[in-house]
């Protein structure tokens, strides 16, 4: 079936990205989750994204960060808050206890450099598996794993510097830097066990795993067989829906793409490049579809540099000249297209690009490459190649090497669109719904560009889950794996007021008739995508999500409108992700800033878009374009740091240092989710009621009773709540309720924090569950509840157990109240 082949070589990522081996990928559709209730561990996190429906309970994620313990804005200026603790090695931290897994690093200081905090260590398990200077590490002088886009540094994600390796542990794990780092968010994710959880070792080069993420945006980096569904293309006039797909059975959704020649590329662009001079020359690999019948390399270029030639030569063989003509003294922006025969590119899977100078009036620049590769008729992007000294990791991947340099730097010009245009095209993407529905149930409701990566404007967005490709005649694409057990259909809503004209939708399924009983199971949960809109509220966190039931988080696409006409514009980015699960009034997540959320710096470096699989800012509009004041459009994955809940969710992200920055936010959310919840509340011991303790028979030794008087941390950090507590030093026991049923459960400890490190090693009924060690310490938002998963072995089947809790003191062990949360199918 043609339709088959051509889906089954539109994926295939080309020998440039497989860094000489082959990549892990199934011919079969996504596999249904395992036995194991934690998401994909290690590795398999990024080469198992077919696993993405699965539901975690059997994971918390969790974030250690540099965030102002007193609900200020010094998350790290002056490194107050950035060590849990001092050691002879230097500054920890992150530090936890029991089986886990670290999943995301990011850090800021000095502009995006890293030199200042000297030396990274990593221990897990007791053996050190990392121990080098911080910047080198994400410089990728380490070579694999550690190489972008893996790793980036302050170049690569316009002022942050990340490191993006899963790294699971056993038993304990800490992180160490020699200097304080200021600013820092350390993600992580414990497990309720050690089950199929293996220590990471670096000698895993995890090739595979490089040449996807460097084919982000590019091809699906899921699995390979698919059928296509009919192609719809027509019209769709404004106030009407459109069914463009339907499918039936028990499968997947694999791909979904988009094609709307009549919206127009955002004018506005900043970008960096490079320039070589007589006897110069640029050359570069780039990455082409094996099944190609021609390929297409367009140039951007600054034209304000005039009569630039040069002669385009591609393994080795001549095919046309780079000729910029004229001298345009504005500052605009040009492309230019070449085409490449067949002959030369056809069954290749790269190509050896050669740029050579001929003739300018000073150099020939040379910005971003975009690379098409023509199969059967479709002009499908195959790679890009953004040039420039803040693309490093980029150009390394490419092998691009430049002689004759003449110049370097960054520019931010525009290219030649009728306002009009821009404006009907700002309309259809934000009144343009995406509506996808799953076995009669409608779960995915958003606008069509953040669906796709960009909400402000059709801007390059490319991330490991979704493209939007600005190039005339390119694609939107998304693939997240979205499961249905009886039908799913697609359909495209009109609200713009604009004529929406020549639309054409491709969705591509993969039958798979485990999905049928996994959803019905609550083992996988159903694509959902949810948008928030509105103006921001003074003193009050503008939230991407709040549900209940069960699901992962595992993304969010965020257009800001700031509403600051003068000073600093871009306070809005101030703000602080705060992150809630399950009912606890701590955040799991504390951040440091927006632009921190989406790993960058330094408000992204004063306005430097970038994209990276994982996270991006592919848009700034300033006093145009739509936009008035200030406007950013970023996007945010989190694979192996993805959020499971299993009762609530609530997903917020302040607007300014104390949520007083007036702007205008909008969001879509990735998410899967069941609305069943698998998590009840089932008991709670007050340490301080005499007669809830005699009812649980709570016992302890060494125990002092107070008072307190605080707040907690997060959006509630100004009601004070005062109540009594006890300090304990010696062993305690109480026996507890469970609910029927129960495969699992949790205690949340609401607990005064003024001393951290606080240690209990915890059994049930006389077997040792793990040790429970709290790190953090707040003396001025005191009030903490904090959570302790205790094993499935453990607790499946009763409806009773004892607890006893033996601190490791000092500090005292401090408890005002357990709440018994029952882990339930």
């Amino acid at each position: 079936m043609r339709f088959r082949s051509l889906l089954a070589s539109s994926v295939v990522i080309p020998a440039l990205f497989l860094a000489l081996v082959p990549v892990v990928a199934s011919a079969a559709p996504p596999r249904i989750a395992s036995a194991l209730d934690k998401g994909p561990v290690g590795w398999q996190v990024y080469r198992d994204l077919g696993r993405m429906a699965e539901m975690r309970p059997g994971a918390i994620t969790r974030q250690f960060s540099s965030f102002d313990r007193t609900g200020g804005n010094n998350d790290g200026f002056e490194g107050t808050y950035s060590c849990l603790r001092t050691t002879a090695t230097g500054c920890v931290i992150a530090e936890r206890t029991g089986p886990g897994q670290i999943d995301s690093m990011w850090f800021t200081r000095d502009f995006g450099s890293m030199v200042n905090n000297g030396r990274i260590k990593i221990e897990l398990d007791g053996t050190v598996v990392l121990d080098q200077l911080l910047q080198d590490v994400v410089d990728g002088k380490l070579g694999a794993p550690f190489v972008w886009p893996l790793v980036g540094n302050g170049a690569d994600t316009s002022g942050g510097s990340v490191i993006k390796v899963p790294m699971p542990y056993r038993e304990s794990m800490r992180v160490t830097l020699q200097a304080n780092p200021r600013f820092y968010h350390v993600s992580y994710r414990s497990f309720s066990d050690a089950e199929g959880v293996q220590t990471f070792d670096p000698s895993d080069k995890a090739l595979d795993v490089i040449a996807k993420f460097r084919a982000y945006g590019l091809h699906d980096p899921k699995t390979l067989a698919a059928e296509r569904l009919p192609v719809m293309k027509g019209s769709i006039a404004p106030g009407t829906s459109r069914n463009v797909a339907a499918a039936s059975g028990s499968g997947w959704i694999n791909q979904l793409r988009v094609n709307i020649p009549q919206i127009v590329a955002s004018p506005r662009v900043g970008d960096d490049g490079r320039a070589f001079a007589v006897g110069g020359s640029s050359t570069f690999q780039v990455a082409i579809n094996p099944d190609n019948q021609g390929v297409r390399i367009t140039r951007r270029y600054d034209p304000q540099v005039g009569n630039q030639r040069a002669r385009l030569v591609v393994n080795g063989t001549p095919v046309g000249f780079w000729e910029s003509g004229p001298r345009i003294p504005t500052g605009q922006w040009r492309d230019q297209s070449i085409l490449v025969p067949a002959s030369l590119s056809a069954g290749k899977s790269s190509l050896t690009v050669l740029n050579e100078y001929l003739s300018s009036d000073l150099d020939v620049n040379e910005f971003k490459y975009d690379i098409h590769s023509n199969v059967f008729g479709d002009w499908q992007r195959t790679d890009v190649v953004d040039v420039g000294p803040n693309h490093p990791g980029d150009e390394q991947a490419h092998g691009y090497v430049i002689k004759g340099l003449n110049w370097q730097g960054y520019r931010v010009f525009r290219y030649p669109v009728d306002a009009a245009e821009v404006t009907r095209s700002d309309a259809l993407l934000t009144g343009v719904r995406v509506v996808i529905s799953f076995d009669g149930k409608t779960t995915v409701d958003a606008p069509l560009g953040e669906f796709f990566g960009s909400g402000l404007g059709e801007y390059d967005a490319r991330s490991l889950m979704s493209s939007m490709d600005p190039a005339p005649g390119g694609w939107y694409t998304a693939w997240w794996p979205m499961p249905y057990a009886r039908n799913a259909t697609v359909v495209l809503v009109n609200e713009s007021g604009v004529a929406l004209g020549d639309v054409t939708v491709e969705t591509d399924t993969a039958a798979d008739p485990s999905v049928a009983p996994a959803l019905q199971s609550g083992k996988i949960g159903y694509f959902r995508a949810t948008k928030q809109s509105g103006q921001t509220v003074n003193g009050k966190d503008f939230t991407f999500l709040e549900t209940t039931g069960r699901g992962v988080f595992y993304g969010v696409t965020h257009s800001m409108r700031g509403g600051i006409p003068n000073g600093n514009m871009r306070a809005y980015l101030e703000g602080d992700e705060r992150v809630y699960v399950d009912g606890a009034a701590t955040p799991v997540m504390y951040g440091t800033g927006t632009e921190d959320f989406y790993e960058s710096g330094w408000y992204f470096r004063d306005g430097t878009p970038y994209t990276m699989p994982m996270a991006g800012n592919p848009a700034w509009e300033l006093n145009g374009d739509g936009c008035v004041n200030d406007c950013t459009g970023a996007y945010r994955l989190m694979l192996g740091d993805a959020v499971a809940f299993s009762a609530n969710l609530r997903f917020d992200i302040q607007h300014g240092p104390v949520d007083d920055a007036p702007a205008t936010y909008s969001s879509t959310s990735y998410w899967y989710g069941q609305a069943t919840p698998a998590l009840a509340e089932s008991d709670t011991v007050d340490t301080t009621d005499d007669a809830n303790r005699a009812a649980h028979n709570y016992q302890a030794t060494g125990e002092t009773r107070g008072t307190l008087q605080s707040v907690f941390e997060g959006k509630d950090d100004k009601v004070t709540v005062n109540r009594a507590l006890t300090a304990t030093t010696g062993p305690i026991t109480f026996t507890a309720k469970l609910a029927t049923g129960s495969v699992g459960a949790r205690i949340l400890r609401m607990n005064d924090q003024a001393n951290p490190y606080q240690q209990a090693t915890v059994f049930v009924d006389d077997i040792q569950a793990g040790t429970w060690t709290q790190p953090l310490g707040n003396t001025s938002q005191r009030w903490q509840e904090d959570a302790f998963d205790l094993p499935e072995n453990l607790v499946s089947g009763k409806t009773t157990i004892t607890i006893r809790l033996v601190p490791a003191n000092p500090p005292a062990w401090s408890a005002a109240r357990y709440r018994i949360l029952t882990k339930i199918n």
